[in-house]
């Protein structure tokens, strides 16, 4: 499996000098979107060189640069690609959305801290590496290096935060080899010693589902799911497939059916298959709230 894993080195990122940040306009949108079958594609739509949008544009760009290719930043000036906008219903600025595998996923809409933003772009890439989008995006010649105009470097920042966190370099190190049970082991030494740890609990589950897809024929399992409501073992599986195929809607909803129609032991082996399959979806994402307010719903 080792061809499937083209993970970034994992020593904590320096202020870069190599941007991966290019500017999309409506001739450029639909070859750098397509790009998103190799590596995740997050799309800043924004007005340049607007005070309000400066922190946002900031921390994506120097998160992104950072991350040395796990993704690529396509930034899209609204009033000069109005139809971009247009075409992905966005109402304000800035809007952010990942691209991943050809599948659109809203990450925000206004402004977000740094932190929280790096927490998203850490989870679109834990997204792309569940669904086996695990290309690394290349070097941007004139790319973008701070959110100016003209891109130039303003020097290191003293509060630069490293996009890949110091913890998982054991993991990664196993999923850069494509030793998933490693990578499992590594994760549950995290969450020993830290049960609380959302982000181990998260990368965990995204290589379960790896491991558990990789078993599977879809179409098979699809049909199995549709003839055997009752099975859950099917609709687990069912809703693993849904994941892995960008269709996080459909799998919760499947597996929410499955919630009003259990109770006790069995209930409760679908209320926490939920919750796992949960973690794979960036904190913003609107079919993660919604299947969050129809789980507390179905159980209460």
């Amino acid at each position: 499996m080792n061809d499937k894993f083209d993970l970034s080195k994992l020593a904590p990122a320096a202020a870069s000098t190599v941007s991966y940040v290019r500017d999309v306009d409506e001739a450029a949108f639909e070859s750098v979107a397509s790009q998103s079958m190799q590596y995740p594609v997050v799309l800043e739509l924004t007005l340049n060189n607007q005070p309000g949008t400066k922190a946002v544009d900031d921390a994506l760009i120097e998160l992104t640069n950072q991350a040395e290719g796990r993704w690529l930043l396509g930034r899209v000036d609204v009033a000069t690609s109005p139809r971009i906008a247009q075409a992905l219903g966005v109402q304000a600025v800035p809007t952010v959305l990942a691209i991943i595998g050809g599948q659109v996923a809203p990450l925000f809409q206004g402004t977000r801290d740094k932190a929280d933003i790096k927490a998203m772009l850490d989870a679109v890439t834990r997204t792309a590496i569940a669904n086996g989008v695990t290309g690394r995006a290349q070097p941007v010649p004139g790319g973008r290096l701070t959110g100016s105009a003209d891109g130039a470097a303003d020097g290191p920042q003293a509060d630069a935060t490293p996009a890949i966190d110091p913890r998982f370099a054991a993991a990664d190190a196993a999923l850069e080899k494509g030793d998933l049970d490693a990578a499992i082991a590594e994760f549950d030494k995290l969450l020993a010693a830290n049960p609380r740890d959302i982000e181990a609990a998260a990368g965990k589950a995204q290589v379960g589902l790896l491991m558990r897809v990789g078993k599977l024929d879809p179409a098979a399992v699809l049909v199995k799911a549709g003839a055997n409501l009752d099975d859950l073992d099917a609709q687990f599986d069912a809703a693993d497939i849904e994941m892995a195929q960008g269709q996080p809607e459909a799998a919760f909803s499947r597996l929410l059916d499955a919630v009003r129609r259990t109770s006790g032991d069995e209930r409760e082996r679908v209320r926490v298959r939920l919750l796992e399959l949960f973690s794979l979806l960036p904190p913003g994402d609107p079919a993660l709230t919604k299947a969050r307010r129809d789980l507390t719903t179905a159980l209460f």
